[in-house]
């Protein structure tokens, strides 16, 4: 058995009571927590496979096969990465998924494109919700939204067709270098995460 010391901790016990020095060992370590965040979400796909839940691909076949569609379609990594992650939240919040996946890009892309991410169930739905009873126009409810065209070709492009068991997407270790690169740098910053410099 490995002799690992157990990391020094602060010994508050309400933030009422932290001290400058706690807060320093704090921050501290959260440079490894940030240091791990492109690890942490890559893992996190891991969840996606083989989980079809009826779908004529599974959840990361359906996410990369976005991705690959946006890239071949010429459109930017930030973008790219949005329509990599903009289902990552399917198996841990069924009811309210694209929260997740926005939540997850906030602070690493642009309003349009968060805006896409966290609207794209609504808009989706109009492929769908009409076998379902619902009303699939409800994404007009966002006309006035100036990301509302670019949500609904996000949709229409790239996310709707996305279900083809014979399209030949990219592997998901194609996109590892584009989640590494924008979840290893400081969103404020812009500085790589976890040296002495984030």
């Amino acid at each position: 058995m490995t002799d690992q010391a157990t990391p020094p901790r602060a010994s508050f016990r309400s933030f009422e009571e932290s001290t400058s020095d706690d807060w320093m060992l704090i921050m501290e370590q959260r440079r490894e927590l940030e240091a791990a965040l492109a690890t942490r979400v890559l893992e996190q796909f891991e969840y996606l496979r083989d989980d079809y839940g009826g779908f004529p691909v599974d959840r990361l076949e359906h996410s990369v096969q976005t991705a690959t569609r946006a890239e071949r379609d010429g459109r930017d990594d930030e973008y790219v990465l949005c329509a990599l992650l903009h289902d990552l939240g399917d198996p841990l919040t069924p009811y309210n998924h694209p929260d997740v996946g926005a939540a997850i890009l906030k602070p690493f892309v642009s309003e349009a494109n968060h805006w896409m991410v966290e609207h794209h169930g609504i808009f989706q739905g109009y492929y769908f919700w009409h076998h379902l009873g619902m009303d699939r126009d409800t994404r007009d409810r966002y006309a006035d939204s100036p990301h509302y065209d670019l949500t609904e070709e996000f949709c229409s492009e790239y996310d709707s067709p996305a279900f083809d068991p014979g399209y030949d997407s990219n592997r998901m270790g194609h996109y590892e270098p584009l989640v590494r690169q924008f979840f290893g740098t400081n969103p404020w910053t812009g500085r790589p995460v976890g040296g002495p410099d984030a």
